[in-house]
This record gives C-alpha cells, structure tokens and sequence, in this order.
C-alpha cells in the first residue's frame, strides 16, 4: 500500500493531529451522478480503513467546490463530528463539479546541540529562520497535496487544471466510468505529464474482505494508465509521486500526492 499520501497529508490536514501517521484520507460523496438537481452528503476522514469511519475528522476548512460554469459554491450544513466531517452540496448546473482539498505545507527537522530531535511545521522562511546555524542532520522537504472528488448533473463537463502540482486530467471522464470498458487517466505535475508516477487503486469494502486487494500502475511516458474496472462501487485513488523543483534553495525534496474518490457504475 502506498504511504507517501497518508504521511504528508495527515499531519497537514487531519484535525488535531500533531506528527504524521499513515492514515488514509478521502472524501465520498453519496452519489457522484445525478439526473437533476438534487442534494449530495458528503463524508470526510482520515481512517485506518478506506471508507470507514475509525480515527477522525477531515479538515475541510480548505475546501472548494468548483461549478461547471467556474463559479465557487460554498458547501453547506457543515459539521465536524468526532470521526468525520459532513457537508451537503446540491448542484443546480448541468456540467460537473469539482470538491478539492488542496494543501501546501512544509516540514523540517534538525538535531540540536544536545543531540536532541527537534521538529518545525510552517512557511519556508518560517521554519529555516529556527534552524540554528549549529544544527546537525538538517531535512527540510515541502509537500503538495490534493484531496478530490467530483460529482455531475447531467452531462459531464470538461475539467480544467490549475498546473499547480500533481493532479488528475481526465482522459475518460471520472464521472464516466462504467464496469468493463477501457478508462485512460493521464497524471500531471505542474500542468506537464507526469511518467513514472505510483499509482494505488482500492474498491470500497476493505474492512469486509480477507485482503485489501490493492490495484498498482505506473505512469507511461504520456502521464498515463489504462485500466478496465471489474466491479461496480466506490473506489479510492492514490497517486504519488516526488521531485526536487521545491520553492526555496535550502529546500531539498518536493513530495506530491493526488487522492480520488471515484464511482464506477454497473
């Protein structure tokens, strides 16, 4: 199972939480395909299982809903409980909206005179202004993060990308996607494909099976996998991927994740 998202976006995004733990994150809509306007209940974790409420809230004071038309929605009837947060959507636009989660944080740490580990979580100048010029085994590493979901009324829309890390750019349409038939999704990083990226796919309904039954793919040299689906549900995606292109010199490594809730119709 990939870790990279769970250990850079738990500690960034999870409420409360103070070092990173491997945790898996995701939104899940109740529906992700509506013939007309109607409400959609939105559920949000951080959990040990996929889909199942276990641990706590997703933060989602980042949130933003895109409309077809480009337009933000605000969600409403939010609500943090104690293992997840809930909001509704109701979508009035034929075309498809987008629910993302995007977070950019960076993560430092240096051993101090004394020998002592010691841990740093802000901007870039923030953290490299607190490491002493004596520190030893310095690590500064920045992380970009994207947590999404999409959800159509009507006929799907096109989905345009913001070029900023690592995202998802529909080659077959995510709210499109039918048990049997050939899906291409194509990665980028900072609006260029992406090769070589990690690729994890999970059916929803790991806590009631002997195995996890993890699908893993790579990336070709177009930022692309192919893929038949062979089962209807909800299925949670986790790319991952890492460069050094970070927006500070003494930075060193730039880590990016990109995690989806997809739903594949019978």
């Amino acid at each position: 199972m990939h870790s990279l998202s769970r250990l850079v976006i738990a500690a960034a995004l999870a409420c409360g939480a103070g070092a990173a733990m491997a945790h898996n994150l995701w939104m899940k809509p109740s529906a992700t395909v509506l013939s007309k306007a109607d409400w959609v209940t939105v559920d949000a974790a951080v959990s040990n299982d996929i889909f199942f409420f276990n641990h706590r809230p997703l933060a989602v004071d980042k949130l933003t809903i895109t409309a077809p038309d480009g337009s933000t929605v605000a969600p409403v009837n939010l609500h943090k409980g104690e293992l997840r947060s809930v909001f509704d959507l109701k979508p009035e636009q034929a075309g498809t909206y987008r629910l993302a989660l995007v977070n950019h944080n960076v993560m430092g740490s240096y051993q101090d005179a004394a020998g002592q580990r010691k841990r740093l979580r802000g901007t870039p100048e923030e953290i490299l202004q607190q490491i002493p010029a004596d520190a030893k085994d310095v690590k500064v590493s920045e992380g970009h993060t994207r947590v999404e979901t999409f959800v159509t009324m009507g006929k799907p829309s096109a989905l345009k990308s913001s070029g900023q890390g690592l995202e998802l750019v529909p080659v077959t349409h995510p709210n499109d996607l039918v048990v049997g038939e050939a899906v291409v999704l194509a990665f980028h990083v900072d609006g260029k494909p992406a090769a070589g990226v990690e690729v994890a796919l999970v059916r929803d309904g790991k806590r009631y099976r002997d195995s996890v039954e993890e699908q893993s793919f790579k990336t070709d040299s177009q930022g692309q996998i192919t893929l038949k689906f062979a089962q209807p549900g909800m299925y949670w995606l986790d790319a991952d991927a890492h460069d050094n292109k970070t927006s500070h010199p003494r930075i060193s490594e730039r880590r990016l994740a990109y995690i989806a809730t997809l739903e594949v119709l019978p």
